[in-house]
């Protein structure tokens, strides 16, 4: 077999390409020199900071791929999903539906198809109730919410299928933030800046102590670069936790960070606020052991400012920030409300 680390570009087709982790995605990996192909449901056309995309693209629900649609692609980077746990928490049949039954059944035409390495973004939130100990990818998993469980079952499903032709790798991504075109106020960290832009106000709605592992999206993106390239035996049917060892942080210090950098602005904690249960500080040396090619370029003060100066620049208000232009909640709800689509989570 080729070994894909001799290959400098390749064809490849990114699912969820219009959300805002693909629309980093495929600019890094264009890049890198591949041909870049996307498929998007475009659900999230209208939010973010409105910059016009020219991937060229499959207009289709992830869903709906039939196995012509994969033919000619070396490799999948699927990252379509329904993405965290406000979302998880509206529908869960929808968030098994698309993150683990589409997921897997991805993966299977993918692999009938003749691709050879299919990436699945999955999530640091399946260590779900940690505590302060530090998680490796041997770690049990303990996923707490549907978007956490829909995760690990894909994760389960799709690695039955690894051989010396098809190569899935699970990359398990750390809480994302920092700018995209379809940028994204309710991640924590941009929440955070959100909140203090347009309020003065850091509104923290636990009391704070939990852990959280965070990694900029642009990282996310350079990390999928140099697996997609790796050596089969370096990635094959394995789980990388995507991130940085020194970027774990309690809620309260990151709320520390943002009042630090925005000027005139208090932390306050919701009374009603208890103990969030998910709290994880994760170790990510297998990532930089087995790609050492991949570097993190961004910290948590860096990713801040840059995520001020964009949401100054763009004028943000409080009800965009709340409302579905930087809200995924509020955005899903408005195609509800206004019928754009049906109850299953398709357009009309």
């Amino acid at each position: 077999m080729e070994d894909l680390e001799l290959i400098v570009a390749m064809r490849v087709l990114v699912t969820g390409h219009n959300g805002y982790l693909g629309s980093v995605m495929v600019k890094v990996l264009r890049a890198a020199g591949h041909d870049v192909v996307g498929l998007d449901s475009y659900f999230f056309a209208t939010t973010g900071f409105g910059e016009k995309d020219n991937t060229p693209a499959i207009a289709m629900d992830v869903r709906d791929v039939v196995l012509e649609d994969l033919t000619g692609f070396e490799s999948v980077v699927h990252l379509a999903a329904l993405c965290n746990d406000p979302l998880g928490n509206l529908n869960p049949q929808w968030t098994f539906e698309i993150n683990h039954v589409a997921s897997v059944r991805l993966a299977k035409l993918s692999k009938a198809a003749g691709v050879r390495r299919f990436l699945f973004a999955s999530s640091c939130s399946m260590y779900g109730q940690a505590g302060d100990t530090f998680v490796t990818e041997e770690t049990p998993l303990h996923p707490l919410t549907p978007y956490a469980l829909s995760k690990l079952r894909a994760e389960q499903d799709i690695s039955g299928l690894a051989d010396t032709d098809f190569c899935p790798v699970f990359m398990r991504n750390a809480t994302a933030y920092g700018f995209s075109p379809r940028f994204r106020g309710d991640v924590l960290l941009n929440n955070l800046v959100c909140w203090a832009h347009t309020t003065g106000k850091i509104r923290i709605m636990s009391d704070g102590a939990a852990w959280r592992p965070i990694v900029h999206v642009e990282d996310i993106a350079r990390a999928f670069a140099a697996a997609l390239i790796a050596s089969h035996s370096a990635v094959c049917n394995e789980a990388f936790n995507v991130g940085a060892n020194d970027e774990n942080y309690r809620v309260s210090e990151l709320a520390e960070i943002v009042r630090q950098l925005v000027p005139s602005c208090d932390v306050v904690y919701d009374e009603k606020g208890t103990a969030d249960a998910r709290t994880y500080r994760v170790s990510f040396d297998k990532l930089s052991r087995q790609l050492p090619a991949f570097t993190p370029a961004w910290q948590a003060r860096s990713g801040a400012r840059e995520v001020y100066d964009a949401v100054r620049e763009a004028g943000v208000t409080i009800d965009d920030f709340r409302g579905g232009k930087l809200t995924r909640l509020a955005h899903f709800k408005y195609l509800l409300d206004t019928g754009l689509v049906d109850a299953s989570f398709r357009w009309k």
